[in-house]
């Protein structure tokens, strides 16, 4: 799975096109997983950049994928918590948070970090979950606090000084493909690895997982990039 996130490289490109990228733009990515969006946009584009990941194995993976791609001189990786990585302040002219919100504490705490990072004309991408509607069975919105109607989204954007200018969702197929990649892994670890002191544990949770995407999450819960803009002042 080079993308994490449930979409497409086609949709990652069309918000690249709503982000106003091209030559020379300079990007900065929180939570790039493998870096996809950023080599995608490097080489649709032509844009440099920045991104910041926790984890060890993706930024690996992210810098041979972009040694593979002739970018390494485009795009920097920093292996560090987003949360405590310093950036120059109003130096990007797009940034980005793909599903990864939960590294600030939610939607609204993301927005606050991110719109200090872009120039007076730049734009913010974050992909989020959102609930499908306000109906949504107590057991599983217990479990998941951070998550808002897209209204609420909203709300919180233009508290924010913020204007959503588009919205690029998730299909149903983009969320099964994105979830079934993740039981696939499972499994074949688990084949794999019979005797391992982890077994129950990985067992436990995808099968945990799985209930959890059929009863709830795939009735409930919707997932979407947003594209966002400073409010214009007249």
């Amino acid at each position: 799975m080079e993308i994490l996130n449930p979409s497409t490289p086609e949709k990652i490109i069309k918000l690249g096109k709503l982000l106003k990228l091209e030559e020379g733009k300079r990007v900065i990515d929180f939570g790039c997983g493998c870096a996809e969006p950023l080599t995608l946009w490097a080489e649709e584009f032509g844009i440099t950049g920045i991104g910041i990941d926790i984890s060890e194995d993706f930024c690996d993976r992210a810098r041979q994928k972009l040694a593979s791609s002739g970018l390494s001189d485009r795009i920097e990786i920093v292996c560090s918590n987003g949360a405590d990585y310093i950036f120059e302040e109003g130096a990007f002219d797009a940034a980005t948070c793909i599903g990864s919100t939960f590294i600030f504490g939610g939607w609204q705490q993301t927005l606050q970090v991110l719109k200090r990072a872009i120039r007076q004309n730049g734009r913010l991408g974050i992909g989020e979950t959102h609930w499908l509607s306000n109906q949504v069975h107590p057991e599983y919105a217990q479990k998941q606090t951070t998550t808002h109607t897209e209204t609420e989204l909203t709300q919180f954007a233009r508290d924010e000084g913020l204007e959503l200018e588009y919205i690029i969702r998730a299909s149903y197929d983009d969320w099964d493909r994105y979830i079934s990649d993740g039981w696939y892994g499972l499994v074949r670890w688990l084949e794999d690895n019979p005797t391992h002191a982890d077994y129950e544990q990985v067992f436990k949770h995808f099968r945990a997982d799985q209930d959890d995407y059929l009863q709830f999450q795939r009735q409930y819960m919707g997932w979407a990039m947003y594209c966002l803009a400073p409010r214009k002042s007249r």
